[in-house]
């Protein structure tokens, strides 16, 4: 499978006066949480909650500021989350996917929201 990638709309919900940012974003299946450049948690004023350890593909351990809230949108969907500080470009994981309730469509390797229902789903059990 190649490359994902997808536009997503970025905003600092307690910030409402900022404007949002949309950006283009990696679609990363085996990761867990958004990540996000240090230059956009600067531009949506961002605070650090705490400090996190994460584990990369190449094994590697370090330590990144997690910030937060954020409000990530995709096309009528959204969630509320908070974001690990790191890399280069904006990196969107498993759990807002599945907040959102996206899947990955292979054949034109994008994702989507799920078209079944027609609003986000979950399981609460």
């Amino acid at each position: 499978m190649d490359i994902i990638q997808t536009e997503l709309t970025l905003r600092n919900p307690v910030r409402r006066g900022l404007e949002p940012v949309s950006v283009k974003a990696l679609v990363d299946t085996g990761a867990v949480h958004l990540c996000i450049p240090e230059h956009l948690a600067i531009q949506l004023d961002l605070g650090e909650l705490e400090k996190r350890e994460v584990t990369l593909a190449n094994g590697h351990r370090g330590v990144v500021p997690y910030v937060g809230p954020i409000e990530v949108g995709f096309k009528n969907r959204r969630c509320f989350t908070g974001a690990m500080v790191i890399g280069d470009e904006p990196l969107l994981g498993e759990i807002p996917m599945e907040d959102m309730d996206l899947v990955v469509v292979p054949s034109p390797q994008t994702i989507d929201v799920n078209p079944e229902p027609n609003i986000p789903g979950s399981l609460a059990k």
